[in-house]
């Protein structure tokens, strides 16, 4: 064979030069068709003797959602993954695509897109080289015209020619006719259900008074698609149908409205047309910028093909995910959720970045959800069994967030416990001793996320809610001591173990007992405590966990036990929390070794966030524990913001939707990004959509204020909502004009006036 498994993504000597005698390293298309297509000769002599539907009337659509037919005939939505208890992936069948397949039976693929204008050949295959040295095993490259499609020939010619076998994968937009060509040339082709058929995305409003008429329109669908599987079938290509959040059709968002529940069956649509082909060489993706509508539409998909008896793979991924920590956070959220679950079997992490960088965090990614795998990792498989038998009641077709009670002023309290914790998800931030030195605490503060006047803390948008403290200084240390009374004042919690606090009392300090010991001594709090909170490990009877509703806490600190798989454990004591009523806010505490920011932005976000995404927990506390340098309170205190914000929960500074540029590109996306959001990052509340093209553009500002598209070389256009208010504008021009346009619609504020402001409110 021509692919050595040792080195997927490359020919082994031998074999090249036994492909260079044997074909001559491919000089043409046909060439290339033809030996794809010949060992799939007998497969094209049955299509020909076999009859398949060719309109939409005769093919055997997959029953009615909102008729309740298929609910009929297929029964409820009963799973959407293989053990909810064990983490076992999702059963799939095989999709080959050249050399490399997806599955259940196959390791995860790891892949990622080209950056380069696809019609510069020789530039693209450099790039297409370097990942895959770099380890990628798939690489997507865009394809807008014929004059891509045939640069697409030569540039899997040279790829050949250079001994690289990896795949290529057309990104087909608006061009069905475009995408026959290309399936000559590459060994995938991805359509988007949103556009492929239905033109240039718009958002007009279509009425359909009934069903019958929505259904009536399937008509143009099939007449684009059949032509294209008939293709696939001749040269054996596999397909993405990749449906995305923010290029719904606008037949789709007008029946079904810009939900998960629209993209799945857009995407079941177009599958149905593959089917009545007998096609099943076709993979399924759900991506959106939110990673709670991505994880849940891709929940929903599962669930639906579960109920369907359809094994299709899935290709995860969160797109536009942005940049450096936060676009691996929300990636890590989006992806490591489904993954812990067992679901998915390729992924791409979308960074504002060029495409090797992505390699790190989707490898990363993989190799944690491999140390979950029951069948593969003893460790995994004995922490998983050791949870406690629970009943897992979670509603997939649907999100809800629990909402965890705020502390509550009593008669008698010396200070405001009500800031301890925010409604929108609170951060706690780990903090020792030495810290609150009299040289030290000014830093602290500022890290902290605390404005000063005059050397006094106050609370700002992004302050850490409360501190936690495993030793406390003495009351000897005055400098020290008066720093915390100084922070309690200002409403910032100080969490403090009971026993530290018996030892040396700090008044108004809320003291920490584990659920055992709080039971034991009937939360009855140390001298000069104010409030209780417990902690929890997972390794409670049921029984003994629900009476933290009796004991009344102002907080439930959740850190399982090292013994019993987090994801598990952290589930089942929600839902005791649920069946008992228990609404105390529970704040998830995340201990880690590692001292790399990318690396604990993916442990959080596919440890937490997997429970965030599931509308569980109210806040997190990130302690780094053992010898490693020990990352400064503000980083810890941003990254537990962007975690949070990231689950679409407490927002404190502008939420940025940045497409990961491709050959689309109209602009330097990264430099572009960069310049935004140094002019536009202090806006909490605000939403920005900076999308290099046309494609995905409009559909995203479903979920942004406002969007910065490029249209032609040196152009934006710029969007409030789904709306276009600016066109054509010249590139050096567009950051002030976006300035302009967000003043116009006061959502803006000066940084000077905000500070004067600060400095006004704290005098």
């Amino acid at each position: 064979p021509f692919w050595n498994a040792s080195q997927p993504t490359m020919f082994t000597q031998s074999a090249l030069s036994t492909f260079v005698v044997g074909a001559s390293l491919l000089s043409n298309v046909e060439a290339f068709a033809g030996i794809k297509a010949a060992g799939h000769r007998n497969m094209a002599l049955d299509m020909s003797t076999t009859s398949y539907p060719t309109t939409a009337t005769d093919i055997d659509w997959t029953p009615s959602i909102k008729s309740g037919d298929r609910e009929k005939i297929f029964g409820e939505i009963k799973q959407y993954c293989a053990d909810l208890k064990t983490v076992t992936r999702r059963k799939t069948r095989t999709v080959r695509c050249g050399p490399v397949n997806f599955g259940s039976e196959h390791p995860i693929v790891r892949q990622t897109m080209a950056t380069t204008n696809t019609a510069d050949v020789d530039q693209t295959v450099e790039q297409v080289m370097r990942c895959a040295d770099k380890g990628f095993d798939l690489v997507r490259v865009t394809v807008q015209g014929r004059r891509e499609a045939d640069a697409c020939m030569k540039i899997r010619e040279k790829l050949f020619q250079k001994g690289y076998d990896i795949p290529l994968c057309a990104d087909m937009h608006f061009q069905p006719k475009v995408a026959l060509l290309v399936a000559e040339a590459v060994e995938k082709i991805r359509i988007n259900p949103g556009n492929f058929a239905d033109g240039r995305k718009d958002f007009e409003e279509k009425i359909y008074e009934t069903e019958e008429d929505y259904f009536e329109e399937r008509g143009y669908l099939v007449e684009a698609m059949i032509p294209l599987i008939e293709k696939c079938k001749e040269l054996d290509r596999c397909m993405r149908i990749g449906t995305n959040h923010g290029s719904l059709s606008s037949r789709v968002l007008s029946y079904y409205g810009d939900t998960p529940r629209g993209m799945v069956e857009s995407a079941i649509e177009f599958a149905d047309i593959c089917r009545s082909q007998d096609y099943h060489n076709f993979v399924f993706s759900m991506k959106a910028s939110n990673p709670l509508v991505m994880v849940q539409s891709y929940r929903l998909l599962a669930a639906e093909m579960y109920r369907m008896g359809w094994d299709y793979p899935l290709h995860l991924g969160v797109t536009e995910a942005g940049e450096g920590e936060d676009g691996r956070m929300k990636s890590a959220i989006g992806i490591g959720t489904l993954l812990a679950d067992g679901i998915g079997d390729t992924i791409r992490v979308s960074l504002t970045e060029d495409p090797e960088f992505e390699y790190e965090p989707c490898n990363r990614l993989a190799e944690i959800a491999g140390t979950r795998l029951a069948s593969s990792s003893d460790e995994a498989a004995t922490s998983q069994a050791a949870v406690k038998d629970y009943d897992d009641n979670r509603d997939v077709t649907s999100f809800s967030r629990r909402q965890g009670c705020l502390p509550e002023q009593k008669e008698g309290d010396d200070i405001d416990v009500r800031g301890f914790l925010h409604r929108d998800g609170s951060v706690l931030c780990s903090v020792t001793p030495e810290m609150l030195s009299k040289e030290n605490v000014q830093y602290l503060y500022q890290e902290l996320g605390c404005k000063t006047a005059v050397g006094m803390p106050f609370k700002d948008i992004a302050t850490s809610d409360s501190i936690f403290m495993r030793e406390l200084p003495p009351s000897s240390d005055t400098d020290a001591r008066t720093a915390l009374r100084r922070l309690i004042e200002v409403s910032v919690g100080v969490v403090v173990p009971a026993e530290e606090l018996e030892k040396d009392p700090l008044p108004n300090a809320v003291a920490l007992m584990s659920l055992e010991e709080a039971i034991e001594t009937d939360g009855k709090l140390p001298a000069g405590a104010i409030r209780l909170a417990v902690e929890i490990s997972g390794l409670e009877d049921d029984e003994v966990i629900a009476k933290v509703k009796d004991l009344d806490p102002v907080m439930v600190l959740l850190k399982p036990d090292a013994s019993l798989s987090h994801l598990h454990a952290s589930r089942r004591v929600f839902e005791i929390f649920k069946s008992n009523d228990i609404t105390t806010s529970v704040v998830h505490h995340y201990t880690t070794e590692t001292d790399d920011s990318n690396e604990l932005a993916l442990q959080l976000g596919t440890t937490i966030g997997s429970l965030l995404t599931d509308g569980n927990g109210d806040g997190v506390l990130i302690e780094q524990v053992g010898e490693k340098k020990a990352f400064s309170v503000d980083f810890v205190r941003t990254t537990s913001f962007a975690l949070l914000q990231g689950s679409r929960m407490r927002n404190i500074k502008t939420e940025f939707v940045s497409c990961p540029s491709c050959g689309r590109t109209l602009f330097d996306l990264q430099e572009t990004t960069a310049q935004i959001q140094d002019a536009t990052g202090h806006l909490p509340g605000v939403t920005i959509a900076v999308m290099g093209c046309i494609v995905n553009g409009p559909g995203e500002m479903a979920d942004a204020d406002f969007g910065y598209v490029g249209t032609i070389p040196g152009k934006v256009d710029l969007y409030y909502g789904k709306e276009v208010v600016r066109k054509s504008i010249p590139n050096a021009e567009a950051v002030d004009a976006l300035i302009d346009l967000i003043k116009e619609y006061d959502m803006w504020k000066d940084k000077e006036e905000e500070k004067e402001e600060e400095e006004a409110v704290m005098a």
